[in-house]
């Protein structure tokens, strides 16, 4: 078992665009809930919508790159307006609800055969990444190990990983971000003193939608495929793990968050499959070594939310409104 190398791996997927689109998607559910304290657990259903309104506009309509992302963020929006309608003048469980059933809709709509042609069904759809190629700056070869097109999607991603992880910070420093959070606070406070309560919910869960779909973005690019199995439920709940491993309410926290996790899922699995190839875990095959490592994560979260709940960059201050 060769521990160079799988320390190695576990370095590389820190600066993966996976890892980076996990971010993305963890900036907004803190957004979402750790500035606003709204419930999203559909996260995973945004993304969805952002990826296939990308690929669907690029492949069938020939749009091109930045007109695709524009598309897929109004899309976002759209989605997150016929949520946050009839649901955000009601308590935040409403709210959890619709999301979590809205992102299964999503996936299980876009895996209908009878859409095959639109949607590519369970295939989903491939061949969407050309255009946005053609901005690559980086000629043929290797870059810190990365060929130019890997090189360049890292680029890319964790780009976008710090102007909207900005763009966050400065919003939550401003009048508007202020708002929001004495909204999670003390709502019946903010509306006591004139503000609108409902209209700046619904601003929130645009903009962390928003997030979302770019998240899908950066998640499919890579790939150049955009499937539905991808944006299961487990998704999300990944993206719950991220912003409590780092802390609800703040800018960075749901970036290391994202690299903590995937991390340690990396070293989970690379470890134990090293164990069973040299004899050492010989009851234990690779499949069940694939869920073992969630089963990991999974009580190193609880230990987290026992000894330190508001997560590694939290403040326990921060807590009073949960």
């Amino acid at each position: 078992m060769d521990f160079g190398e799988i320390f190695n791996e576990a370095i590389g997927e820190m600066v993966s665009p996976t890892t980076a689109a996990y971010a993305l998607a963890a900036l907004g559910l803190a957004v979402h809930f750790g500035y606003s304290g709204l419930l999203n657990f559909g996260q995973a259903g945004f993304m969805a919508v952002g990826s296939y309104a990308f690929a669907m506009s690029t492949i069938h309509f020939g749009a091109p790159w930045w007109l695709g992302l524009l598309i897929a963020v109004v899309a976002s929006s759209i989605f997150a307006l016929l949520l946050g309608i009839p649901t955000l003048r009601l308590r935040a469980d409403y709210l959890a609800i619709v999301t979590i059933a809205a992102a299964e809709i999503i996936r299980y709509v876009v895996t209908t055969n009878s859409l095959t042609d639109v949607t590519g069904s369970a295939n989903g759809l491939a061949g969407f990444r050309q255009d946005f190629l053609k901005l690559n700056p980086f000629p043929q070869g290797t870059y810190l190990g990365f060929s130019s097109n890997d090189f360049f999607y890292r680029v890319v991603a964790w780009g976008f990983v710090i102007i909207f992880g900005l763009g966050v910070w400065l919003l939550m420093r401003s009048p508007w971000g202020r708002v929001l959070k004495g909204i999670r606070e003390d709502e019946l406070a903010v509306r006591s003193l004139g503000k609108n309560v409902y209209a700046y919910k619904m601003q929130a869960l645009v903009i962390g939608g928003a997030f979302g779909a770019l998240a899908g973005l950066v998640f499919t690019l890579p790939r150049d495929v955009v499937q539905p199995a991808n944006y299961g439920t487990e998704l999300t709940f990944f993206l719950w793990t991220c912003l409590l491993l780092g802390g609800m309410s703040t800018v960075l926290g749901p970036v290391i968050g994202a690299m903590l996790f995937w991390v340690v899922l990396s070293l989970t699995q690379n470890i134990l499959f090293g164990l069973i190839q040299i004899g050492t875990l010989p009851w234990l095959n690779p499949s069940q070594a694939g869920q073992l490592r969630y089963i990991l994560v999974g009580v190193a979260l609880m230990l987290l939310m026992i000894f330190r709940p508001q997560g590694v960059f939290g403040n326990k201050k921060e807590l009073a409104f949960s």
